[in-house]
């Protein structure tokens, strides 16, 4: 079990409900002798990405760790409540509402909260048992730094840890505290394995730098007298971290300081959310497009599909579609960003940039598995090449796949980029976004790219 004994809540939030929901959905229909066709199917892939991203925002655990069950029981209720609202209205507005059974969706509806408050007492107690004693387990944190105070304050405000922090040890006299910090230590570290062995402790979490190895491994030689489970906190907060992470290589723990959020189960989540939503959006649109491209090409000499060269994932060349909206196609050492009244903007060009319809050919980039439905937007290689010698950190946006519309795009950070300001602002945004990838960000930035584009704002 690790540390924080959190990862079956991370499985829960992200796939164990949107699973409960679509087992019931199942379950229920082949208790009515229901034939589970194509049309359940789409809306079993619809409620398991609304409710990933709906319970993701809403957070039932975290009721549930401060101790109030009535408000648990409510936030589950009001979260399947406000998915039921959200899939009767993609019901309505696309009239499949009629293509499911009334009594099969309404006994799913009745039992999905009690399926999912059954799923989440069932996770607490595998993830949350304390120990036979029913008692949280002792810690004790050896350094009284920022590292091990940050320790703490975590530990105490996560009840659902179930540890009681004892106290701290340190050999430093309390004048060397951080700023505004005033602890008294229960000892020395000469003093703690004693400690352990007189209070039972069951957790040593040791917050030391590197320079104090010899009492750092003269504390171990200790411990090992004791069955207490020792931790070192590595001292790497003052680096910039990108989805840091322990992992091992050849059976050797090391440290992941700069990684892309796309390993393990998130590449799957997110490679899957990609392909289906792109294959729906190209079936949907297929017909505009074909319009669209007869409307490129009678505008203007040139063809319809316009290929650039930008940076995919880990800096390596892509060639990205989009419909061609200007009379030129740039793709050499130089290229100029379109700017307001630009001559070089074809009428019909202007439409498609103004309602980022040009952009629809990078679905079948999707597809391709070159880019993604988000992520930050790609450059002209010539962009990239003059940024990432202005900008610090520019290259690290590409640790994920270039996406058709980003969390910088919803900021307010669509088009031109005319200053270096803006280019800025543009990459701290992005690196932000692969910071904290979730699925929920994903369909919340694709929901607000829609608000985006319908006031059809810095598009030009």
């Amino acid at each position: 079990m690790t540390v924080t004994d959190i990862p079956l809540v991370s499985f829960s939030k992200r796939l164990l409900d949107p699973s409960i929901i679509w087992g019931v959905l199942y379950l229920v229909t082949l208790y009515y002798d229901e034939n589970f066709s194509a049309y359940y199917l789409i809306l079993a892939i619809l409620v398991f990405f609304i409710s990933s991203m709906i319970y993701e925002q809403i957070d039932p655990y975290r009721t549930w760790r401060s101790g109030k069950i009535l408000a648990y029981m409510r936030d589950i209720t009001v979260g399947w409540l406000l998915i039921a609202v959200i899939l009767f209205m993609i019901g309505r507005v696309t009239a499949l509402e009629h293509k499911f059974s009334e009594e099969v969706i309404l006994t799913w509806f009745v039992l999905t909260p009690f399926a999912l408050l059954a799923s989440h007492l069932a996770v607490r107690k595998m993830a949350f048992d304390p120990g036979k004693d029913g008692e949280a387990r002792s810690v004790i944190i050896v350094g009284i730094n920022d590292v091990g105070l940050k320790l703490a304050a975590r530990i105490e405000d996560n009840p659902y840890m179930f540890m009681n922090v004892r106290g701290f040890f340190d050999d430093r006299d309390m004048t060397r505290q951080p700023p505004g910090v005033q602890i008294e230590p229960l000892g020395r570290m000469s003093e703690i394995a004693a400690y352990v062995h007189e209070h039972n402790i069951k957790m040593v979490f040791i917050s030391q730098p590197i320079s104090a190895q010899p009492r750092i491994r003269k504390l171990l030689d200790e411990l090992q007298d004791t069955t207490a489970s020792v931790y070192f906190l590595p001292d790497i907060y003052i680096f910039d971290l990108m989805q840091a992470r322990i992992d091992n290589v050849g059976g050797m723990p090391v440290v992941a300081i700069c990684e892309t959020p796309f390993t393990g189960v998130n590449s799957v989540i997110k490679r899957a959310s990609d392909i289906i939503l792109a294959s729906l959006i190209q079936i949907l649109l297929l017909p505009i497009m074909l319009i669209i491209a007869a409307a490129v090409k009678m505008s203007s000499p040139g063809p319809a599909i316009f290929r650039q060269r930008r940076y995919g994932l880990y800096g390596e060349e892509i060639i990205v579609y989009k419909f061609r909206s200007m009379t030129v196609a740039d793709d050499g050492a130089v290229v100029k960003q379109a700017q307001k009244n630009d001559v070089r903007v074809t009428r019909v060009g202007a439409f498609l940039r103004k309602t980022s319809l040009d952009e629809l050919p990078q679905f079948i980039n999707v597809l391709q598995g070159r880019m993604s439905i988000v992520g930050p937007r790609p450059h002209a290689v010539a962009h990239n090449e003059m940024y990432r010698k202005l900008i610090k950190g520019y290259m690290l946006r590409h640790k994920v796949k270039p996406g058709i519309t980003g969390w910088a795009q919803v900021n307010g950070l669509r088009g031109e980029t005319e200053t270096l300001d803006k280019m800025q602002a543009r990459i701290e945004f992005d690196l932000d976004y692969v910071r904290n990838w979730s699925l929920s960000l994903d369909l919340w930035i694709i929901m607000r790219t829609v608000l985006v584009v319908l006031k059809k704002d810095n598009a030009y």
